[in-house]
């Protein structure tokens, strides 16, 4: 849909005219409110019922919409915007079929702490108390989905709801709302002297003294302590007080998968990330461990118990929530407040009672560098899944270069041999852990990112559930990279059947001509046949400053078992 040129001014007064005699409406409020919260962008596909909103935003002409092939897409689009600017992103969607295709993204972003709002169109009032064409009751659909979802009822409580739907999804523990809009609500005039409610000052809230003087009471006792950082780190910008505090301790620092750079893989104290599927290196340093300090954790991330099987550490939790209860995550302290200043009055603390450690684990480091440069120049084919990771990153020779990783064996890969630098460069699901996100999520990093490359890391299986973004991403003008790990299988479930019983079914499939379905869309397609061809393809995409470029790299999963016989031999006590 074009954008309007001129800005209509409005007014408060009642039925006011807008453009060319237009009668303001609800839809028109309820843009002006939109466009009050900051949102600057919306992803969705229109419907019958949503015309109403639709023309108000072509009217007001200060959002841009992106139409999306699939609502899904839409979804996903708004919850990477949410992710990496930490203000709500925004999805549209019509009613009933329309609506049920977002539940997925805005569950995703729910579950991982993502400021999102949806936006769903619904049929007239008059008609929801009965069976009706499209009609879904949208609000028991979303609400065990959300933070917070409701339905405009009466035009006059536009402003406050909108108000309430992006305060929501951005409060203490972030997530999705969603705001439902009937049609014949959205065409009512606007009532006189309603108008957008102004934005409340940012909330900072510390812990007390006593907090403080009980936490370093804790750290002084323990002997084995270690630092557990989640992506709350980062959506309280906390990584440089994070680093501070591990170096006062002189502590090590592991992060979740969605942790992934809060601490940069260059600085010796960082151990890599836990939450694979087996006992990795980096669980040894919390077998050693009797005191956990949880930062920006949430164990939606992963299972505690892999970190914590005996509930027998003593944990300090510190994020903007307070965690829900398992049996494997006792927490002996729960400090909620502003992360940032939580930590600094930590290390205030620690730094008066002069307390410090001295633990490292360089053989945990010395396993992951010897997996990590193994294969980082073996010229097998398919490739290695350790020299795909290897040429990426080298690849990526930008630190704040993003990469979104998918759901799938290579997850796995990327999650523990993937060096990262700084937050929110290198993106990963583990929370709801959702397949095909990360096509759609390239589309929004980029336009959040004009000029910068974007690479969606993903399994063949996840690529082609939506493909059709492609078309999104050449007619919006985005800059990204899609670099397709072809098995021709579901490969984590593969590897998981292999672990359960040594045997797999149902898991293999045939795929499209991957680089001439790209080609079809007006993508760039290019199929690596050996392996020297990763790198220096994979780099000239990255750097061709313009288009859609697709790589079909063929990759030997043969690995992972071997990865696994290898885990299961480490002996950290030798």
């Amino acid at each position: 849909m074009e954008q309007s040129q001129q800005l209509p001014q409005y007014g408060h007064d009642d039925h006011e005219q807008a453009d060319h005699g237009h009668v303001k409406t609800v839809a028109d409020l309820f843009v002006e409110c939109l466009v009050n919260e900051g949102v600057q962008t919306i992803y969705g596909i229109p419907g019958e019922e949503n015309i109403p909103l639709m023309e108000a935003i072509e009217r007001d002409g200060r959002i841009r919409f992106v139409l999306t092939r699939h609502e899904q897409g839409a979804g996903f689009m708004a919850a990477t915007q949410g992710h990496l600017t930490g203000k709500p992103g925004v999805c549209l969607a019509t009613l009933g079929p329309g609506a049920l295709n977002l539940t997925l993204p805005v569950a995703q972003a729910n579950a991982g702490t993502t400021p999102l709002v949806a936006i769903c169109a619904q049929g007239n009032v008059t008609r929801l108390y009965k069976e009706s064409h499209q009609i879904i009751d949208l609000v028991s659909v979303f609400r065990p989905l959300t933070q917070w979802t409701s339905m405009v009822m009466e035009p006059a409580s536009v402003p406050e709801m909108v108000r309430k739907a992006f305060s929501i999804s951005q409060r203490n523990r972030p997530g999705a709302t969603c705001l439902i809009l009937p049609e014949d609500v959205a065409e009512m005039p606007a009532p006189a002297g309603a108008h957008p409610l102004p934005l409340p000052d940012p909330m900072s809230f510390a812990p007390t003294d006593e907090t403080i003087e009980r936490a370093v009471s804790l750290i002084r006792g323990a002997k084995h302590p270690i630092i557990l950082a989640g992506n709350g780190v980062a959506r309280g910008h906390a990584e440089r007080r994070l680093l501070e505090l591990a170096e006062q301790l002189n502590v090590p620092v592991a992060t979740t998968f969605e942790g992934k750079g809060v601490i940069s893989d260059r600085v010796p104290l960082a151990l890599g990330v836990v939450g694979f599927m087996q006992h990795d290196y980096e669980n040894f340093a919390f077998d050693e461990a009797d005191l956990i300090i949880s930062v920006g954790f949430s164990i939606q991330q992963f299972d505690p118990k892999k970190i914590n099987p005996n509930d027998d550490k003593t944990i300090i939790h510190i994020n903007t929530f307070i965690e829900d209860t398992d049996a494997h995550y006792s927490t002996a302290l729960n400090i909620m407040g502003n992360i940032d200043a939580t930590l600094k009055a930590l290390i205030a603390g620690l730094k008066a009672s002069r307390v410090t450690f001295g633990i490292s684990h360089p053989r945990i480091h010395e396993l992951l560098t010897d997996e990590y440069e193994a294969f980082a120049h073996d010229d097998s084919f398919p490739m290695k899944p350790q020299r795909i990771v290897a040429d990426t990153r080298r690849a990526m020779e930008n630190d704040a270069d993003i990469a979104l990783v998918d759901t799938g064996a290579l997850k796995m890969w990327m999650a523990r041999l993937y060096p990262t630098y700084r937050s929110n460069t290198c993106v990963i699901d583990n929370s709801l852990s959702t397949m095909a996100w990360t096509l759609p999520g390239a589309v929004a990093a980029s336009l959040e990112n004009p000029g910068r490359p974007v690479l969606a890391v993903m399994g063949d299986g996840s690529f082609m559930m939506n493909v059709q973004e492609i078309e999104t991403a050449v007619r919006v003008g985005a800059r990204i990279v899609i670099l397709v790990w072809v098995d021709e299988a579901y490969g984590l479930i593969k590897w998981k059947m292999d672990i359960h019983d040594g045997s797999h079914e149902y898991v293999d499939f045939n795929n499209p001509d991957v680089v001439e379905l790209g080609r079809s869309f007006g993508a760039k397609g290019h199929e690596i046949t050996s392996a020297d061809e990763l790198y220096p393809t994979l780099r000239a995409a990255l750097r061709s400053g313009s288009g859609i470029d697709i790589i079909a790299c063929p990759v030997d999963y043969s690995e992972n078992m071997k990865l696994i016989e290898k885990l299961g031999e480490v002996d950290f006590t030798a």
